[in-house]
């Protein structure tokens, strides 16, 4: 992706907390020469060297993923931005966070790995709840899944929070964003600029 400099992260540690938090993303390969998306959640290995997931054996995706180079794409939350915030001249834009992840694609099918993927990713997910579900999948269940593995190759992380505007307009930019209720860029920006 297209990064300028004042957007871009390579923290590894921060692009990883990145992933973790907003795991939901883009799973695009090509398919019949063709390429192809797939919305999905993804699980960071403990050593933050994979993404591991799983899509239905029905999609086809599956079928031509093993040994390709993918793309994952993450975005975090993201809003519009009036220049009529800035108190010097400015242009409309969009604040968001983006992250990309290439890597090498591989796909498998052991009942106990994929019991191992889906109890991760419910036992993540549940932990929101007062009374989280306990998964018990039955082998038939998961013979409708394929399990994802993308060994990663390259994070490029683009973070574009008001880096290239004055501290004035950056502090008027995150008051007006939680006054529209986006809360969470409003957060971003404070967590990701307040550390600089």
């Amino acid at each position: 992706m297209y990064i300028p400099k004042h957007f871009e992260v390579t923290d590894r540690d921060v692009l990883c907390a990145f992933i973790n938090e907003n795991a939901f993303g883009q799973l695009v390969s090509t398919v019949g020469g063709r390429l192809f998306s797939t919305h999905m959640p993804f699980l960071l290995s403990d050593d933050s060297t994979r993404l591991i997931g799983h899509i239905a054996r029905q999609n086809p995706q599956h079928a031509e993923l093993d040994g390709q180079e993918v793309l994952i794409t993450l975005q975090g939350p993201h809003d519009y931005i009036s220049p009529s915030w800035y108190a010097s001249a400015g242009v409309p834009t969009w604040n968001y966070q983006a992250v990309h992840i290439y890597g090498r694609g591989r796909v498998f099918d052991d009942t106990d790995a994929l019991r191992s993927v889906v109890a991760a990713l419910t036992e993540k997910y549940e932990a929101a709840f007062e009374r989280p579900w306990q998964p018990d999948y039955k082998a038939a269940m998961l013979s409708a899944i394929v399990g994802v593995e993308v060994t990663i190759s390259e994070i490029q992380g683009k973070f574009k929070l008001s880096q290239n505007r004055p501290a004035q307009d950056q502090r008027q930019v995150v008051t007006q964003l939680k006054a529209q209720g986006a809360d969470a860029l409003a957060a971003a920006m404070e967590r990701y600029l307040g550390s600089e």
